[in-house]
């Protein structure tokens, strides 16, 4: 079996620190070929360091040396990246967000249409363990019918002080679209990608706009700080159900916290760790799981995935269409709080 070529595309943390050790786990069936990056000499050092045989100037000039490309750059040229790889005939696995909003989400996906190309987004919390314990349990009806859904994604005192993660134009925002998304994407899959038709959101940085900030994940200036450290959101989704969201990076409690928490008709579950609350035997019951199978590190299952589904050997986890609808929450919750209402969809 012939091995997918795969480049890289923007090579900072995320591309060195998860995407190029996890493809390069998988020399059976994967071969970096080439990197792109707008900084030549970072590029060079990247390729040299993982032995990476090609560097390129110019993004067209990956395409030629691939089949699929892994896009870890800044939000803000995602889209761009992405319709360029399509349109050239290589599949695409980008890093979340889909996009900076729902039109260029949309225009991706229209690319990947046209190409019948791959186009996959990096939400890897769908890989976790946990999360896939808790899809099988979902998908075996022992909640029933979800009803509400409580979400959240806290850290504690920890925005990051390295690279653009504050940086607005180039990011689009803050707590919420970098990591907020991922407990908000993984709690739509749960539940089975109900289609959300309201929107109610708030949004808040005052936290990191104090002078001598105590942050434990480097220093961040207080005064160009404009992306948002704390989030809430009300959704309700077409079925009736609705969803309770909240997110920070600075958020000032005992400890991080990542909980999901489903309630059902028929009973009710949590995901972080896995537990389900079940009328049984006429007494209720908490369950607690005690083993489940997977992989520690939701990288490799996702790396595999993208890989399989390219090469038509499996079915694709995150579709575009379900990562557009996460960018389209995201935009809405922004826009309410702009507009002090709530957004119909």
């Amino acid at each position: 079996m012939s091995k997918l070529r795969i480049g890289i595309v923007g090579v900072g943390g995320i591309a060195v620190g998860r995407h190029i050790p996890t493809f390069q786990q998988m020399n059976d069936s994967v071969e970096i070929t080439a990197v792109y990056d707008v900084n030549e000499e970072r590029a060079a050092q990247v390729a040299k360091d993982f032995d990476i045989p090609n560097v390129v100037k110019d993004l067209e000039d990956i395409f030629p040396l691939v089949d699929a490309v892994t896009i870890c750059t800044p939000n803000k040229f995602h889209a761009e990246f992405t319709i360029a790889a399509l349109h050239a005939g290589v599949h695409v696995f980008c890093e979340k967000p889909m996009a900076m909003t729902p039109d260029e989400c949309e225009r991706m996906r229209e690319a990947e249409e046209k190409s019948g190309k791959v186009l996959s987004i990096a939400y890897h919390y769908r890989f976790m363990k946990e999360a896939q314990a808790a899809k099988n349990i979902m998908q075996e009806g022992v909640v029933g019918n979800p009803l509400v859904t409580r979400v959240k994604a806290l850290r504690r005192r920890k925005v990051p002080g390295w690279g653009v993660f504050t940086n607005k134009e180039l990011q689009g925002g803050g707590s919420l679209i970098d990591y907020g998304c991922h407990l908000l994407d993984l709690s739509l899959w749960l539940l089975g990608n109900p289609k959300p038709v309201e929107v109610l959101g708030r949004v808040y940085n005052s936290v990191s706009r104090k002078p001598n900030l105590l942050n434990e994940w480097g220093d961040i200036n207080a005064e160009s700080f404009s992306v948002d450290d704390h989030v809430t959101a009300f959704i309700t989704f077409e079925d009736g159900s609705s969803l309770q969201f909240e997110t920070s990076w600075a958020a000032n409690i005992p400890d991080d916290e990542e909980s999901i928490s489903i309630s059902g008709d028929l009973g009710g579950m949590d995901v972080f760790p896995v537990r389900i609350y079940k009328p049984s035997h006429g007494v209720w019951t908490n369950s607690d799981v005690t083993w489940m199978s997977g992989d520690d590190n939701p990288s490799v299952p996702q790396a595999t995935n993208f890989v399989e589904t390219c090469l038509g050997q499996a079915e694709q986890v995150v579709k575009s269409e379900e990562a557009a609808t996460v960018s389209t929450i995201i935009d809405a919750i922004y826009r309410s709080h702009e507009l002090g209402t709530s957004i119909k969809l």
